[in-house]
């Protein structure tokens, strides 16, 4: 019994335990051979999982159905003897077992917590070979089986269970590595951005593409999704945008461009999976904002307190590939503010299931006017993480701030982000 409580204590694979067991079933049982069978619960079967002391042969002669008279006895409750297989009407394989030279069989169900996971069968070439006695002990050795058996079983998903989390960890930090740790540096915009997924990986997106001396794209989206689905969706949607914003902005209108990817996401988008998005060239030359809101939360644009919400645009990505998109040109002023978020700001709760909702972060950022944008994003969260406490948010938050600010990265600037025109910095952001 030493021997089965070790296998019972320690961590082990599945088929090193079942090997082991069979063994050790044996001597403690004083037989000749053993078998034990698994249930598959899904095929109602069960399936020869571990042997000693009998011949590949016999191991592989097939399945028993949980319905088989002895096995259904035994899940029942009963120590089931046959006597004299030879001549035993139950026994499902009656030609192999005399081949084998096996006369007389003892089955008991395994059960962890009254669940059969199983049956431990000991044979003997003797007919008759079974008493009492050997009943009482077979059961001990079967309730020490089942709890080895599901000690293994829970092992080997820990195990599991570690080497996904660990892939978790590194797709986390590969997507972290795609979201922008910092905007590009252009005369005159001030502009700082903070992404918090709710789980290690989402599917939120902003990016910065620098497409003149005097012109960035700010694109802002939510992947209608979570977890690894949505990152992976994520990673090819901002690969499009780069690729169509960076290359085809001066052949193609913003409109045009939202169109080849709602295209694109048509194709590449399941059934109930689509992508909001507000996409935007701010010009500080011209002192123009031109956008395209693609069914995503308006993009605010806050002058001297008052808020004008920027909605022109036209469906969500990846519903209607033959959908079409208009954008707005405005014109912006100095100390102008643009504010990008996605919804799991705003729909933030708190213990009480109050959301923290678009006024109360709209009063939050009118404090911050004239603050830095890396100091707005930042005092918005801290406002919205007074509101909610330690409820645990349900929804990635990502938020973008531009203020137009003559002062901010002049052309003579030397500042590191000059040469990340595309924000690809591999610094995780917060």
């Amino acid at each position: 019994m030493f021997q089965i409580t070790t296998l019972v204590a320690g961590n082990f694979e599945l088929p090193e335990v079942l090997g082991r067991l069979a063994e050790a079933a044996v001597i403690i049982t004083n037989t000749t051979a053993c078998s034990i069978r698994l249930l598959d619960d899904e095929a109602g079967e069960l399936k020869m999982s571990s042997t000693f002391g009998l011949s590949e042969e016999y191991r592989n002669k097939g399945v028993v159905s949980r319905e088989d008279p002895v096995i259904k006895a035994a899940f029942e409750g009963e120590a089931v003897i046959l006597d004299d297989m030879r001549v035993d009407s139950r026994v499902k394989y009656p030609e192999a077992a005399a081949k084998e030279g096996l006369v007389s069989q003892l089955t008991v169900a395994m059960k962890f917590r009254d669940k059969p996971i199983g049956v431990l069968r000991i044979y003997s070439p003797e007919p008759g070979r079974f008493d009492e006695a050997a009943h009482a002990i077979a059961r001990i050795v079967a309730s020490q089986c089942a709890v080895a058996i599901t000690n293994a079983r829970l092992y080997k998903q820990a195990i599991e269970g570690a080497h996904i989390a660990e892939q978790m960890r590194l797709a986390a930090v590969i997507q972290r590595r795609m979201v922008p740790h910092q905007a590009p540096c252009c005369s005159g915009l001030d502009i700082a951005a903070i992404y918090q997924p709710c789980f290690e990986i989402g599917g939120d997106l902003y990016d910065f593409v620098r497409l003149d001396e005097h012109t960035v794209a700010i694109a802002i989206a939510d992947v209608i999704g979570k977890g690894i689905p949505a990152a992976i969706m994520m990673s090819m949607f901002r690969g499009a945008i780069r690729a169509y914003a960076d290359g085809g902005y001066g052949r193609h209108t913003l409109a045009e461009i939202c169109g080849k990817l709602n295209r694109l996401t048509c194709r590449e988008c399941r059934d109930g999976e689509f992508i909001t998005q507000f996409i935007a060239a701010v010009n500080t030359k011209e002192m123009t904002i031109t956008y395209c809101n693609c069914g995503h939360e308006p993009g605010l644009l806050i002058r001297d307190g008052q808020v004008i919400e920027l909605d022109k645009g036209g469906l969500v990505l990846g519903v209607m590939e033959d959908a079409e998109y208009t954008c707005e040109t405005l014109s912006i002023a100095e100390n102008d503010c643009l504010l990008l978020y996605t919804d799991g700001l705003i729909d933030a709760m708190n213990f009480d299931g109050e959301l923290w909702g678009k006024d109360k972060m709209l009063t939050a950022a009118k404090e911050c006017l004239k603050c830095s944008a890396d100091q707005m994003v930042r005092r918005i969260l801290a406002y919205r993480r007074r509101f909610v406490g330690l409820t645990k948010q349900i929804d990635d938050t990502s938020i973008v701030a531009v203020k137009i600010d003559k002062n901010a990265n002049p052309p003579d600037c030397k500042c590191e982000k000059k040469d990340c025109l595309q924000a690809d910095c591999d610094k995780p952001t917060e």
